[in-house]
């Protein structure tokens, strides 16, 4: 926060004066002026004192001292009106305006350019590329703006010689969109005339001074305005080379094309080339003297050199007729046509460049149902008040605008906020003011006014002069206390017959030279030279002259005068301020020198009498700084009061307002109308504005307690929503599924192959397990077969099952594709195996025993219910050994396609058995036979001392093949 000014300094508002006399005013406004305190107070209105000087007061640091802050926080400052203006847009949502006005020399523009960067630094904080793309377009127009339109007078260096008005738009979130500026009658006769001691408009010297000699070459130019007749008057600045160089690059970042750039500078020149023309008459006709200038406005123009000299000497006319004849002009007319054509040249270069800029920032495509209200804060840059020695049609037109905001001024601040309290019943002292209605009727009234006499004038048939235009404004307007002239007052040697006539205005009497008046107010720019515009090669001159698509027989219309489209345009320029709030930056120039020390007591003095600033002062004492409807004011502030928040229960909204202001203890500081609060100070409104700043983030976190509260429980039933739905929904996939099983497999009794080759469909998720582990179909699928097979071969079916259940993966080859036969020595016709009626397997003398020796010996093998029989082939398979089927543990086979077998016992001494092939085939394995009748056994009969046994150590045989066991050991 700044900080905040001693007495020192003087009292900061006007308002604080012990005593509303002027000359309190004007010691208050001296000392801080002489105190470095060019800003000072009256309620929200700023008065600015031109320092002269360039001051340390706008930096960073001075921007962050004010963003954001209440108006009185601070020592008075343009950056706090700014931000008032920009507070008030965006939390209301209204449209707000600045309105600067003051004398030329006052500082009103620096004062434009200093608000428009306050906005700029205080908006987009999140640094969106399209936002800092606007603000960019926006400040670069203002350097533009015063290449083209300013100029050097001699009260000011960089004078406003056009009224500029812009409107800036801002979303929801106060972020800058865009904008669009309106300019207001451009000076244009200062472009082939300037005041001794003025300039032209100081484009022109920054192409002489500042532009390349390539560029000057190209254009056929040199760098010396003493050259050219349009700016030789003027005196070069040190500042126009660089000033060049900036204008350049804004031209480059607001958007304009090289193409467009080079044709801007290339319509100055030809300005400054037409100038230098001259004309030379024989007696008969006018020539043009050197033809080289021709030949270089038409190449700049792009246009036929033939045409732009015929355009020169000769006017185009339309009889009546209908018959169309050239009408050669005197040397007088056509110096006058080529002054008007220079003119009419800068001006729509000048109209150009704002619409061009324009069509960069506006806001295109806006839909408020997406993006927000748009709101818009103005900001008025227009000439001031002026009084020069010899003041003409220029000066008639921006005094009566200075008339035309005065009247706004009064309108608002005063005869407004007086009526206000009268229909309000507030009791306070009436203070009178003067009313400048009278003087804006002068002017502008219908039928009486001056600007309507001037346009009678201009359309008027045959030769009407100045004189006789001045002739009869005496004559309508010799009553009216505010006109006269030297006719109507003879006494007054200050003013001359048949020239000059006299406005008392608001900030003082003007007299006027009526000497070019009717040539300034009527379009007298010929139709010939719009259409040679109109038909050059250039598009950017084109565009530019789009009425010159006429031809002279089709233009049946006089255009409206410069004054009325002036008039115009400034009711247009007051209805538009008048629907916003307003906010007012008042210049003061200290002295006519351009001095940072001298302050002219009466200049000031004379200057705050007319600004009307004292009466603003006497009002704001005798008035309310702040006033709102009771139900905004209890909308914004009913938090800071137990008894309204959130709703109250009293009979109105004032007695709610009455409740909120005796708990805070502002009852001596306020009054109560009939519809709206008064607050006297903005300290009071300051206090509930804190406390409102202080619990919105209690309130804040409050709502959104309750709000996630709500977004959790419509979670909560969303999810159980969600799960009601998943489940009916997986209900009806795992019943889907089945349905479809039951249409696929519902003919499978029937088919062949009891519907093996027909495929299962893909499960749901939930049930994936379920199918992998039933598979029903195939069970039912083997039972069908089975069921075919006669009992006989049961025992083989029953085998095998065991044997794949044992071996399957586990050897390559166990002799599951042939037929078991189980009892091999009955095909020997052996008698000795009728004797074991519980037979499980028997094998011929095919086997071989091996001892621990590593000597095999053939024996054959018989297995019954409770032994294993060991059997000698030579001696007619007589038993040489039985062992009970309980002593072995388990057996061991190898992986590979050999016969090998290891019978484990108890007692760990195993029998090594190696199964021939013998008769067999050589690719019919025995050792699933031996392995599927054991393990079927085994399983059938469920014997406790049988044990699973899947880790059992891996055996070494012979020949160093590796032993792999079976997955179910017993």
């Amino acid at each position: 926060m700044a900080e905040l000014e001693g007495l020192e300094f003087g009292k900061s508002d006007f308002v604080l004066l012990d005593e509303v006399t002027m000359e309190q005013f004007m010691e208050n406004l001296k000392l801080r002026f002489e105190k470095g305190r060019i800003y000072t107070y009256i309620g929200e209105v700023v008065v600015s004192v031109n320092p002269y000087q360039q001051m340390d007061i706008y930096g960073k640091e001075t921007i962050d001292a004010y963003r954001g802050r209440e108006l009185y926080e601070n020592p008075p400052h343009l950056y706090a009106v700014s931000d008032a203006a920009y507070k008030a847009m965006k939390r209301r949502a209204k449209d707000t305006c600045i309105v600067i006005s003051g004398e030329s020399g006052a500082g009103k523009t620096e004062a434009s350019k200093y608000i428009m960067q306050y906005i700029a630094a205080i908006t987009n904080p999140s640094q969106r590329k399209e936002v800092e793309s606007v603000k960019n377009v926006l400040l670069k127009s203002n350097c533009v703006l015063e290449a083209f339109g300013n100029a050097k007078t001699n009260r000011n260096d960089n004078s406003s010689r056009f009224g500029k008005y812009m409107d800036i738009n801002f979303n929801f979130n106060g972020d800058p969109t865009g904008g669009h500026i309106n300019n207001y009658l451009l000076e244009k006769s200062r472009v082939v005339h300037q005041q001794e001691g003025e300039r032209n408009f100081h484009s022109f010297y920054q192409l002489l001074r500042g532009g390349s000699q390539d560029m000057l070459a190209s254009f056929h130019l040199v760098n010396d305005p003493a050259v050219y007749t349009y700016t030789k008057e003027g005196a070069t600045s040190n500042n126009d080379r660089s000033s060049h160089k900036a204008v350049m690059s804004a031209l480059e970042v607001i958007g304009f094309t090289k193409e467009e750039i080079n044709s801007i500078y290339q319509i100055l020149a030809s300005i400054l080339l037409l100038g230098n023309m001259q004309f030379e008459s024989d007696g008969e006709s006018v020539q043009i003297q050197g033809l080289e200038a021709v030949n270089q406005i038409s190449e700049l123009t792009d246009t036929e050199p033939d045409s732009v000299s015929k355009t020169l000497l000769y006017r185009t006319v339309a009889t009546g007729g209908g018959e169309v004849i050239e009408k050669g002009h005197t040397e007088q007319e056509a110096c006058f046509g080529r002054d008007a054509f220079a003119k009419a040249l800068y001006e729509r270069l000048f109209g150009w460049i704002v619409s061009r800029i324009n069509s960069v920032i506006e806001v295109k495509d806006y839909n408020p149902v997406l993006h927000g209200k748009n709101t818009v804060i103005g900001v008025l840059d227009i000439y001031g008040f002026e009084i020069f020695d010899n003041n003409s049609f220029e000066q008639f037109c921006i005094n009566y605008c200075n008339e035309k905001l005065q009247q706004l001024f009064i309108e608002l601040i005063l005869r407004q906020e007086q009526g206000e309290y009268q229909r309000e019943g507030i009791t306070w002292q009436h203070i009178d003011y003067f009313n400048n209605q009278i003087i804006v009727d002068l002017v502008e009234q219908s039928h009486k006014g001056i600007i309507s006499i001037l346009d009678e004038a201009c359309l008027t048939v045959g030769k009407v002069t100045d004189t006789v235009c001045l002739d009869s404004m005496d004559t309508k307007l010799a009553q009216h206390p505010h006109y006269t002239s030297r006719k109507l007052s003879p006494a007054d040697k200050t003013m001359d017959f048949q020239k000059d006539f006299r406005i008392r205005h608001y900030a003082g009497d003007v007299t006027y030279s009526v000497e070019g008046f009717l040539d300034k107010n009527k379009d007298m720019l010929y139709q010939d030279f719009k259409r040679l515009m109109y038909n050059s090669a250039n598009p950017v001159l084109k565009e530019m002259w789009p009425d010159g698509h006429l031809s002279i027989t089709e233009v049946t219309k006089r255009p409206l005068t410069a004054a009325t489209l002036f008039k115009n345009s400034i009711v247009a320029l007051v209805d538009k301020l008048a629907c916003k709030e307003p906010y007012y930056v008042r210049c003061i120039k200290p002295n006519e020198v351009k001095s940072p020390v001298l302050f002219d007591d009466a200049r000031c003095e004379h200057q705050v009498a007319y600004l009307g600033l004292m009466e603003n002062v006497m009002v704001r004492r005798a008035g309310f700084a702040y006033r709102q409807p009771y139900a905004r004011f209890l909308q914004r502030y009913k938090m800071t009061c137990e008894y309204t928040w959130p709703n109250h229960l009293m009979a109105s909204d004032r007695e709610a307002v009455e409740a909120i202001v005796t708990q805070h203890g502002f009852q001596d500081d306020v009054a109560y109308g009939h519809t709206k609060l008064f607050v006297r100070t903005p300290r009071s409104l300051f206090t509930l504005e804190q406390e409102r700043a202080a619990l919105i983030p209690i309130l804040v976190l409050f709502l959104q307690k309750v709000w996630r509260g709500a977004l959790a429980r419509l979670r909560c039933r969303r999810m159980r929503a969600i799960y009601a739905i998943m489940g009916c929904y997986k209900r009806y996939k795992v019943k889907a599924h089945f349905w479809e099983v039951e249409r696929r497999f519902a003919n499978v009794r029937t088919m062949a192959d009891y519907g093996k080759t027909v495929e299962w469909p893909s499960p749901p998720a939930a049930l994936s397990q379920f199918h992998n582990i039933t598979f029903p179909h195939n069970m039912w699928w083997a039972r069908q077969i089975v069921k075919k097979l006669p009992p006989s071969n049961m025992l083989e079916v029953r085998a095998k099952v065991a044997a794949l259940t044992a071996l399957s993966g586990e050897r390559k080859d166990w002799g599951v594709r042939r037929a078991w036969e189980r009892d091999y020595l009955a095909n020997k016709k052996c008698t000795n195996v009728k004797l074991y009626p519980f037979l499980l397997l028997s094998f011929p003398p095919l086997l071989s025993q091996v001892n621990r020796f590593n000597k095999s010996t053939d024996r054959g093998l018989l297995i019954t219910d409770k032994y294993i029989y060991k059997l000698d082939p030579k001696k007619q398979n007589k038993v040489l050994k039985k062992l009970p089927l309980d002593v072995f543990t388990g057996l061991s086979v190898t992986s590979g396609v050999d016969q090998m077998v290891a019978l484990h016992t108890s007692s760990q001494d195993d029998v090594l058995l190696c199964l021939q092939r013998g008769e067999l085939c050589p690719n019919q394995d025995r050792v699933g036979e031996l392995v599927g009748s054991l393990v079927d056994h085994f399983t059938r009969s469920i014997q406790p001392t049988l044990k699973l046994n899947t880790n059992t150590e891996v055996s070494k045989l012979s020949g160093n093949q590796t032993m792999n066991h079976f997955s179910q050991l017993f």
